[in-house]
């Protein structure tokens, strides 16, 4: 067992709150414009102190100050091509709202980023701009590129802090006088809600929990994703023709078929992929083995983190093992720490170079004193009396690369081990939940999602669906594009001639 290294130091400076601003300016001060792009390094910022924040489940990373919002969008080249804007799946004009904060106009700055971006404070906080449109910014060839995300993110959180009469608000197209079903109210839900409001759509969203969000309410923890922050996301739909069903599961309630003989006019599926993969291994029924689905989902959405406050009791592990190396197992390594565990460990069947989760969030487990065995695979979950004691772990080697780019872990044979634990967390990743078959009567592919042709359309011309219920797991904005695409799709097959709207997937 080694603990969590990092060749590099992290990127974003600690401080102590009370050096912080309380609250984010109100109103753009009397900066001067200055319009030649700096050649400065890249602005950290400001976290909560690790020794602070793994006791609390506040929110880690503090944003941007208006003048260093300022002084980061100063870095940006203002490229006429804006190569960052083609890594963006939601297309953003990315050039054109740094261009308006670097002339002070924080107001037309955020008009520019929520007309294509229906969820921006969300977006600005978890989304993987390093490999998207931050991968992509000329900057990052020859050092490190605009932190879009940040910029992204302060605008947002300056926005909401305006008064509710100076707020940006969505500029709705005239009512069309027709109705959309959103099944699902994660991001994929969410973002063709905002699109199609836009377009003068009445969209109703059905969500089978009591809150709106999917896995952006019960998979991201309160320190990455503020409940507020998501609140005020949806509040900001609900101002825009959008009607929120909460504890109205599509298949129980109603099918898909049965909303369109009802009356809506399309349906939209983002249900995301929630069924839960276990390492299918033995000792997996014992007491003290959770789906990382179950554990955030208890401690995010129903409050254990609160237990006796609210009523919902989780696991509080002395020694924690998490298997996985993406961001869910980032989280409830992350979470365990912030429940009182003494030892939190991440077992990963790589090394740390090859995992999949955000660099930042590495970081700041690492920070956090989360450890990690590298190169181990888990062969059983070891107990006694019906309680989790251990987790035998097999020891891999690297081979050659596989089809993800990464090089394939192979077994030492000979080399096993047991690992003392009291808690295992398994976030290996998700599958498409087998309940799809009851939502709609649409072609299914053989690993269970949705197929769909390139706009969404499902084998029923008035279906659609996008996110991870198509694709399988991937980043909150890549679903969030889906969503997009599929809405503007709807809209060009409402606005057809009818004998359009016959087409079929292509």
């Amino acid at each position: 067992m080694t603990q969590l290294n990092s060749d590099k130091q992290a990127e974003c400076v600690q401080t102590s709150n009370s050096e912080l601003p309380k609250t984010l300016p109100v109103t753009p001060s009397a900066i001067p414009t200055r319009r030649r792009p700096s050649r400065e390094p890249r602005h950290a910022m400001a976290n909560q102190p690790a020794e602070e924040r793994i006791s609390n489940f506040q929110e880690v990373a503090l944003g941007y100050t208006l003048e260093q919002a300022r002084a980061e969008a100063e870095r940006c080249l203002q490229c006429k091509n804006a190569p960052c804007e083609a890594g963006c799946p939601v297309e953003v004009r990315i050039h054109d709202f740094i261009s308006a904060i670097i002339d002070n106009d924080l107001p037309e700055a955020v008009a520019i980023l929520k007309e294509r971006n229906a969820l921006p404070a969300v977006c600005g906080r978890v989304c993987p701009q390093e490999s998207q449109c931050e991968a992509t910014c000329v900057l990052a060839r020859r050092g490190e590129p605009v932190a879009i995300g940040r910029l992204e993110r302060f605008l947002a959180d300056w926005d909401r802090q305006r008064p509710e009469e100076e707020r940006n608000k969505t500029r709705l197209a005239p009512c069309k006088h027709k109705r959309i079903a959103v099944i699902g109210s994660g991001p994929a839900g969410l973002a063709a809600a905002g699109e199609l409001s836009l377009r003068g759509y009445y969209v109703e969203v059905f969500e089978a929990l009591h809150s709106p969000g999917g896995v952006l309410a019960y998979g991201i923890p309160e320190f990455r994703l503020p409940n507020y922050i998501l609140e005020d996301e949806v509040e900001a739909l609900r101002q825009a023709r959008v009607t929120f069903h909460m504890n109205a599961p599509i298949g129980t309630v109603a099918s898909c078929e049965e909303l369109l003989d009802e009356g809506f006019n399309a349906v939209f599926i983002g249900v995301g992929a929630g069924l839960p993969k276990f390492m299918d291994i033995p000792g997996e029924n014992l007491n003290g083995v959770y789906s990382a689905n179950e554990f955030l989902t208890r401690v995010n959405l129903m409050h254990a983190y609160e237990f006796p406050r609210w009523d919902t009791p989780v696991q509080r592990g002395r020694q924690v093992v998490v298997i996985g190396g993406g961001n869910v197992a980032m989280d409830a390594a992350r979470t365990a720490l912030r429940l009182g565990a003494e030892e939190v460990t991440l077992a990963y069947r790589r090394t740390q170079a090859e995992m999949p989760a955000r660099i930042e969030e590495v970081e700041h487990a690492i920070e956090e004193g989360v450890k990690l065995v590298e190169l181990a695979s888990p062969l059983e979950v070891v107990g006694q009396d019906g309680w989790v004691t251990g987790l035998r772990l097999q020891k891999m080697e690297l081979g050659r690369a596989d089809a993800s780019g990464r090089r394939r872990p192979i077994p030492v044979e000979g080399e096993e081990y047991v690992h003392p634990a009291d808690t295992v967390v398994s976030a290996i990743g998700t599958l498409a939940n087998p309940h799809l078959r009851e939502v709609a009567d649409v072609d299914i592919n053989q690993w269970g999602y949705l197929s769909v042709g390139e706009d969404g359309q499902t084998s029923n011309p008035r279906i659609f669906a996008g996110g991870d219920i198509v694709t399988g797991s991937a980043t909150v904005i890549e679903a969030m594009g889906a969503g997009k695409s599929a809405a503007i799709a709807i809209d060009e097959l409402l606005s057809a001639p009818d004998v359009q709207t016959q087409r079929r997937m292509t």
